[in-house]
């Protein structure tokens, strides 16, 4: 296919991955934000292996290798006892078995990597703090004084605003999950968490991921329980009420991990929103990506890796594109992505289930995981962490 114009609704990582893998087909494009400057909420991210390969094939190897923390170990443990019931070694071992890294890193951090690499790239037009709705995004190229697109690319997150030109397009619901997102000083919890790992404590209808940030100086802490809907708006609540919400879910833990629940500063609380399975493009120039599309619950924390194969798979279809059949295309990507989301969808449900068990379920699943080498728990993961995008 010729050289065409694209048009990328948010600069996110899931947008921003997608323009850098367009330009690199030879595609200009542009990427529209309404933010004046960027900066990317929550804390941390896992980047595994079926991400960080894209990333290396995007020219960003070098920097995302200095960004990132490759940790030992991937720990599940007790959220009561702190007993370890079991691991998935990572390090060298992650990375000879999937033929790419795992490793934690910043949000922020990958974002500059990925803009950096933006600016970098003369096929690509960056436009912040541009208002955003979705009967203007058609007429944007107006605005922008820049040609009409050949495809607009909805990367713009569970509120989407392009959602609105994809006709029956499945609308966000809440999950009945919250987030609560925190980071602590990894001196001051050395002995209760180790910096080296990545770690989920699991409980009744919670459970506690933990991993280092900043060179392992900072622990990144996710506390997820069942909440209420607070609606669209996100807002904040009040940090009194907030603090009181989440020990009354974590009611029963290990007191050391209480300890830091309760004195643990800065702490922002999230309602978890998915979309389901519908519709992801009109039939003609617009699609959806990432969250716009798919979102889902981070049991499987996956969905910057999702966003990041979406983008990466729709620019190599896109550049495959013959006489001008671009709704084929569409729909031959969609079909091939959605096999895909289903089945990460179906491993996020199946660990909520797990994480969150009570009961004999819970000693049931203890003593299983407990029996299984780790190399067999890794064996589990090389269907998500060996994939391979197209055009790999």
């Amino acid at each position: 296919m010729t050289a065409s114009n694209i048009m990328i609704i948010g600069a996110g990582i899931g947008g921003l991955t997608t323009a850098l893998a367009f330009a690199a087909k030879g595609h200009e494009v542009d990427i529209v934000e309404q933010a004046s400057a960027l900066s990317e909420v929550g804390a941390g991210l896992q980047v595994s292996p079926n991400a960080s390969r894209i990333l290396i094939a995007l020219g960003l190897g070098q920097s995302l290798r200095e960004a990132m923390i490759s940790p030992h170990e991937i720990v599940l443990s007790s959220g009561r006892s702190l007993r370890k019931i079991t691991h998935v070694p990572c390090g060298r071992f992650a990375e000879d078995r999937w033929r790419a890294p795992y490793g934690v890193m910043h949000r922020a951090d990958l974002q500059t990597l990925l803009l950096d690499a933006v600016i970098a790239q003369p096929n690509c037009y960056l436009h912040l703090g541009q208002r955003i709705q979705s009967a203007d995004i058609g007429s944007l190229h107006l605005q922008l004084n820049r040609p009409v697109a050949d495809l607009i690319v909805g990367a713009d997150g569970v509120w989407s605003q392009t959602r609105g030109r994809v006709p029956s397009a499945p609308q966000p619901r809440f999950t009945g999950q919250v987030a609560w997102r925190f980071k602590v000083g990894a001196e001051a919890v050395r002995t209760v968490l180790n910096p080296a790992n990545v770690t989920a404590f699991l409980g009744s209808r919670t459970h506690l991921v933990t991993y280092p940030l900043e060179q392992g100086t900072t622990i990144n802490m996710v506390a997820i329980t069942r909440g209420t809907n607070p609606g669209e708006t996100w807002a904040e609540q009040e940090a009194a009420t907030q603090r009181r919400e989440l020990l009354h879910a974590f009611a029963g833990w290990h007191p050391d991990l209480l300890f830091i629940l309760r004195n643990a500063p800065e702490m922002t609380c999230w309602p978890l929103f998915e979309v389901p399975d519908g519709k992801w493009h009109d039939g003609a120039r617009t699609m959806l990506i990432g969250d716009a599309a798919h979102a889902m619950t981070p049991f499987a924390a996956q969905g910057a890796a999702m966003a990041i194969e979406d983008g990466y798979e729709l620019a190599q279809a896109f550049s495959q594109t013959r006489g001008g059949e671009l709704a084929p295309t569409l729909e031959r990507y969609v079909a091939a992505r959605r096999v895909r989301i289903a089945r990460t969808r179906s491993r996020g449900a199946f660990n909520q289930f797990a994480y969150h068990a009570r009961g004999p379920i819970r000693f049931g699943r203890d003593l299983v995981l407990s029996l299984k080498p780790p190399e067999s728990l890794a064996a589990d993961l090389d269907w998500l962490y060996c994939y391979r995008a197209t055009g790999l």
